[in-house]
């Protein structure tokens, strides 16, 4: 009987959470997924149940366990990987009971009035010197803020701050971690240049909660218990990493977290992370710490792109196949449609929560192939305008990897080549955060310097190059797509101001 030893790399995504079992070459030899939705009870508001991320974590260790029982093979777990979407606020109470549902990242819009506030009273250029970027709906500080303004009784009993990956650590572990990755995206509670959490304000925006220990994303963050090892069936005292918020392990997956390197990540929403060693600001895109010591990130993030497919699946009644091979046929510039794909506001980088979806040029000729294609070229667009304004800021972009479940769509891939005119680079491998999981912990338990190779694990198979015709009309188009948000944020806004009097659902 062969002895193959592998890693356990868990995800908690914004629509799935999924596992991988991944051996020392970087094969997947196990996967599962278990799919959840997010809660949105009011208007701006994106929640999760905290708890539903362990249980979800014991069903995948398990579900993974039950793939591998019946392999004559012998395969042992020798460290396990976690990351999860962020940042999201997840407070619980001293003994770890969460004090009410998490809240989510960006897409979180709830938290404007803290924004204001605390904008206000610490300025702008302070806010970004010590956090890295001016407080959005991304910043997770705010949204403490408002669980102590809004929330007050359920404040009183919170006591620690956790993230998905970090409540898994906790969980299996008992330690008490956060990466600097996801904590330098606690703005303004952290100090990005100094690598630490910044004391005063850390003291004044979220008082009466213990700061976590810092780690970075690869480092151990202590090993499963028996309680653990119990409920999940893993083996007790497996090294755990303290692991990260889910894009920057899905460039870790890639490799995408080098010196000139542009992540791309297609999901639910749509990630670019951009990665050198100087610290960059701008005032519309997001300044964090790296995955690793010593980098730098600026990033930036579209609040809907596959959710937007999703939408229109849901809407037409057709199937993905059918819709994409109606919007392969429609022409670039979709017979003359230009959308703005704000359906839930929009992150970077307009940074405007009260953004909406609009669909421009309508008329009795279009049909649904027409519609589906303008919403793949909206988020196009919308990667554009991200990548313009991190080169703007100064970002020395070289590579651009693709990863996430939007790359095994080619027309979505061509069409983002097209009007960006990029070149992206897709590896072999597309599963994501999770196999970047994989990799951090086999990274981390790697005696004499043979921490394994990600190009080795997942090398490049694909090239997406723009084609010219195509890309000289999207030229033409791009500036109808900067000046058509401009020209319809006066009605939007007044729009989605009726929305939230009247209770719709973002």
């Amino acid at each position: 009987m062969r002895r193959i030893a592998c890693t356990l790399g868990v995800d908690i995504g914004t629509s799935s959470s999924k596992g991988v079992l991944v051996d020392a070459g970087g094969s997947v030899i196990a996967a599962a997924t278990v799919a959840h939705e997010v809660s949105r009870p009011r208007d701006g508001w994106v929640e999760m149940d905290g708890e539903v991320w362990w249980r979800e974590f014991v069903v995948l260790a398990r579900d993974l366990l039950a793939q591998i029982g019946d392999r004559e093979d012998e395969v042992v777990i020798t460290a396990i990987g976690v990351s999860g979407m962020g940042p999201c606020v997840l407070l619980t109470d001293a003994d770890d009971v969460p004090v009410r549902p998490a809240i989510l990242y960006g897409v979180d819009t709830r938290a404007t009035a803290q924004i204001a506030r605390m904008t206000e009273e610490l300025g702008t250029e302070a806010i970004v010197e010590i956090g890295g970027s001016a407080l959005t709906t991304q910043a997770g500080g705010p949204k403490v803020q408002w669980i102590a303004d809004e929330e007050p009784d359920a404040y009183a009993r919170a006591r620690r701050l956790f993230m998905p990956a970090s409540w898994l650590a906790r969980r299996l572990t008992g330690a008490y971690v956060l990466d600097h990755q996801s904590a330098s995206q606690m703005s303004p509670l952290y100090d990005v240049e100094n690598e630490r959490w910044h004391g005063p304000w850390l003291e004044r925006f979220a008082p009466g909660i213990e700061a976590p220990q810092l780690l970075w994303a690869g480092e151990v963050a202590g090993t499963v218990t028996a309680e653990a090892a119990a409920e999940t069936g893993l083996a007790t005292g497996t090294p755990v990493v303290a692991g990260t918020i889910d894009a920057w392990s899905e460039a870790v997956s890639v490799g995408a977290h080098g010196e000139g390197d542009l992540m791309l990540m297609y999901g639910t929403t749509m990630f670019l992370v951009a990665t050198g060693p100087q610290t960059l600001r701008t005032p519309s895109m997001w300044t964090t710490a790296g995955a690793f010591p010593g980098t730098r990130n600026l990033a930036g993030g579209l609040a809907t792109s596959g959710a937007l497919t999703g939408w229109l699946k849901d809407l037409t009644g057709a199937d993905y196949q059918t819709l994409l091979l109606e919007a392969a046929a429609s022409p670039a510039g979709a017979h003359g449609l230009l959308a703005l794909p704000y359906f839930a506001g929009e992150r970077t980088p307009i940074l405007d929560p009260d953004a909406r979806g609009v669909i421009a040029g309508l008329t009795l000729r279009h049909g649904r192939g027409d519609l589906y294609r303008a919403v793949l070229e909206a988020t196009a667009f919308a990667v554009r305008h991200n990548v313009e304004t991190m080169r703007a800021a100064g970002a020395d972009i070289r590579r651009i990897v693709a990863v996430g479940g939007g790359t095994q769509g080619a027309l979505w891939l061509q069409i983002v080549s097209d009007v960006t005119g990029l070149v992206q680079e897709v590896p072999r491998t597309t599963v994501g955060a999770s196999y970047g999981a994989a990799h951090l912990a086999a990274a981390a338990i790697a005696e004499g310097g043979a921490a394994p190779v990600i190009a080795d694990w997942n090398p490049m198979v694909t090239t997406v190059t723009p084609r010219p015709e195509a890309a000289r009309r999207y030229d033409e188009l791009f500036p109808h797509y900067l000046a058509l948000y401009e020209a319809t944020v006066p009605v939007t806004h007044a729009l989605t101001a009726l929305q939230r009097t009247e209770g719709t659902p973002a």
